[in-house]
């Protein structure tokens, strides 16, 4: 079992252990806190302002102010950092309220003719997976 202590795997976790993973369970990570003081969606994109406040500080903080360089959904850094959906939306919302982010709401998908599923397209795509498989 190796484990690094203290530096980061590729640039990314501190405490991780190459075959157990992340050492430092999720509940830890937020505090204990289940519930973030936002709503976010798993498509809602997020953007860093810039700001380094000094109530938002610690590593899980600044891996995902990294992240947020550009627009990049809440699934997207959910994935990258590791951790789950829940833990991720409580980080993200701390760095919110601390102004170090911005939120916006994925779009809503008008209702009508357009959205609708063209069946034809649908059938041609499964007919071509048949043919891989």
């Amino acid at each position: 079992m190796t484990v690094r202590r203290g530096r980061r795997r590729g640039g990314g976790e501190p405490w991780y252990d190459d075959e157990a993973g992340r050492l430092v369970r999720p509940y830890t990570v937020s505090n204990g806190r289940t519930r973030p003081t936002a709503h976010f969606d798993l498509l809602t994109m997020v953007m860093a302002t810039g700001r380094r406040p000094a109530a938002c500080q610690g590593p899980d903080y600044a891996q995902v102010l990294g992240l947020c360089r550009g627009p990049v959904s809440v699934a997207e850094i959910a994935a990258h950092i590791r951790l789950p959906a829940v833990v991720t939306k409580v980080l993200l919302a701390d760095l919110v309220d601390c102004g170090a982010l911005t939120a916006r709401a994925p779009e809503a998908v008008p209702a009508g003719p357009a959205s609708r599923t063209d069946r034809a397209l649908l059938e041609a795509v499964l007919n071509g997976l048949r043919k891989r498989l």
